[in-house]
Parts: C-alpha cells; sequence; structure tokens
C-alpha cells in the first residue's frame, strides 16, 4: 500500500527516502572501508561494527530500491516469489542488525568490566563463532517464516498494509486460523526481540555501574554521553519493529505500522555511522588516512601518466 498515493508527496517522498538511503549506503561503506584499510582497527569491537554495517546495507537494499520504483512508475505491485525474497533477506539482514547489536553489547561489557580478561574472552575464534551464531539464527528464523507463508493458499491480488512484505502482514493474509501464525509471532518476538533487547539493557546496566566508579568527572560525561547514543538507537530500533511485530496486539493503525517500519528500517541503519564514526575517534582517524591513501595514489597516477606522455613526446 506504500505511504501515500497523492501525487503533490510523491516527489517529497522520492527525494526523502533517496538522501536517507544514499546517506546509509556511503556512511557504512565508509566505515568498512576504513576499518579494513586500517590494520590498528582489526579488533573485535570494529569487526563486529563492520559486520552491522554491512547488514545494514543489506537492510536498507532488501526495501527502498524497491519502495522508490514503485514511487517513480506508480505501481505498488509485486510478485509472489518477488515478495518472497523480499520478505526472507528482510528478515534475514534485519535479525542480523538484532543480533550484532546484542553481541556488540556483550563485547562493550566485557572490554570495560572485564579489561584484563578481554583479550582471552574475545579472541578472534570467539568472534568468528559469535558471528556465524547470529547467522545461523536469522537463517531459522527466516526459514520459519518462509515455511508457514508458503502454505498460504489464498495469496493472490491481496494489499499488504506496509511498503514492503513485512512477514507479520503476511501471516495475517492466511485463509486458515490464525492462532498458530500468532503463537509464532509471540516466539519469535520474545527470542529475537525481548531477550536480545534484556541483555544489551543488562550489559549496559553494568557498564554503567563500572563507569560510576571511575573518578575523571571527563571520563565518565564521556562514557555517558556514547553510551546514551548507542541506547538511543537500540530503543528506536527494538521499539519500533517490537511494536510492528506486535502490532495486532497494539491495534496499530497501518498508517502508524508503515511509519514504525520506516524508522527501524531506514533511520536506524542511517544513524548507526554517524553514532559509531562520528563519536569514534579512531574512526575518523582511519576515514582521515584512508581519504589520503586515496588522493596521495590518485596524484600519484597522473604524475605517474603525464611523464610518460612527456616521454613519448
Amino acid at each position: 500500500m506504500g505511504f501515500s498515493e497523492d501525487p503533490e508527496l510523491q516527489p517529497l517522498l522520492l527525494g526523502l527516502f533517496l538522501s536517507m538511503y544514499l546517506v546509509t549506503v556511503l556512511g557504512n561503506m565508509l566505515i568498512i572501508l576504513a576499518v579494513t584499510s586500517d590494520s590498528h582497527l582489526h579488533t573485535p569491537m570494529y569487526f563486529f561494527l563492520c559486520s552491522l554495517s554491512l547488514a545494514d546495507v543489506g537492510f536498507t537494499s532488501t526495501t527502498v530500491p524497491k519502495l522508490m520504483v514503485a514511487i517513480l512508475t506508480h505501481s505498488t505491485v509485486i510478485s509472489y516469489a518477488g515478495c518472497l525474497i523480499q520478505m526472507s533477506f528482510s528478515i534475514i539482514f534485519g535479525c542480523m542488525d538484532d543480533l550484532l547489536l546484542t553481541v556488540m553489547a556483550y563485547d562493550r561489557f566485557v572490554a570495560i568490566c572485564h579489561p584484563l580478561h578481554y583479550q582471552v574472552i574475545m579472541n578472534s575464534h570467539r568472534c568468528g563463532y559469535l558471528l556465524l551464531l547470529s547467522f545461523v539464527a536469522t537463517l531459522l528464523d527466516s526459514l520459519l517464516y518462509n515455511s508457514m507463508v508458503l502454505e498460504i493458499t489464498c495469496f493472490k491480488g491481496v494489499e499488504i498494509s506496509n511498503f514492503f512484505c513485512d512477514p507479520t502482514q503476511l501471516l495475517n493474509l492466511t485463509c486458515s486460523e490464525t492462532l498458530s501464525s500468532d503463537i509464532v509471532t509471540y516466539i519469535v518476538s520474545i527470542i529475537y526481540g525481548f531477550l536480545p533487547m534484556s541483555g544489551i539493557l543488562f550489559s549496559y546496566y553494568k557498564i554503567v555501574s563500572s563507569i560510576l566508579r571511575v573518578p575523571s568527572p571527563g571520563g565518565r560525561y564521556k562514557a555517558f554521553s556514547t553510551c546514551g547514543s548507542h541506547l538511543t538507537v537500540v530503543c528506536l530500533f527494538y521499539g519500533t519493529g517490537l511494536g510492528v511485530y506486535l502490532s495486532s496486539a497494539f491495534s496499530l493503525s497501518a498508517g502508524k505500522v508503515a511509519l514504525a517500519s520506516l524508522v527501524y528500517m531506514m533511520v536506524t541503519p542511517m544513524l548507526n555511522p554517524f553514532i559509531y564514526s562520528l563519536r569514534n575517534r579512531d574512526i575518523k582517524r582511519a576515514m582521515c588516512v584512508f581519504f589520503r591513501k586515496t588522493v596521495l595514489s590518485r596524484s600519484l597516477y597522473h604524475t605517474f601518466r603525464l611523464g610518460e606522455k612527456r616521454q613519448q613526446t
């Protein structure tokens, strides 16, 4: 159903979504390039940050390009196969965002509360296992929803009350008893929503308790400022995401569901690069070094080409 059928609002919506998408993709790709190009940032914290940036790019890319095409062509039709593909990848990348935020909170908890054991606990093997476990969990969630949606037989010529193939909206289209789909939705919300959010809040509770014991007021202010911005994005992501998944229980209208989906699917991936890069001295330094190397290599290349041309003449 999209957002609005008003023709006067279509250019405004297109410009808004395009600018948000470009900021999200460019910001997250810059983080990936900066971390991979600087050997000093090859640590667990930045390893998970790179994974989060990659998941953010994939998360927005599954829905926003299709949404912009729908605005340009004035057609909100999507095929059955295209809908299943969009739903599958949105679940995979969305759950990866969900679980990676939890893993990053655990990483910060170990680094701040157990600094002497950090290298032993967060070794490269454990980081790989945590990433693999997160990926397997997202695949299981995607397979679960696909198996339930594929059982729907009257899935033709229907309207989805969102701007993408929302799995909860698809389950509401079933012609059979909805009790089983509601139970699955609530179980998934608990496993992939409330449990990770509880782990994040507990980690930051322990982090704040450790920060309060720091004697320096400046250090406490900097730590609280960073934790506050992180928790703001986490609350936006989990609050709107759980609101969408439990929309039937809260009786949210189609417009509110679409707006909440916009927040956790486009706004939070766009904010992550600003929070994790502009407020991080190491990332800013790595970006400056990366751009300096890029400009230097280009200038050397042009100088070399100019020297070759002079020799030929």
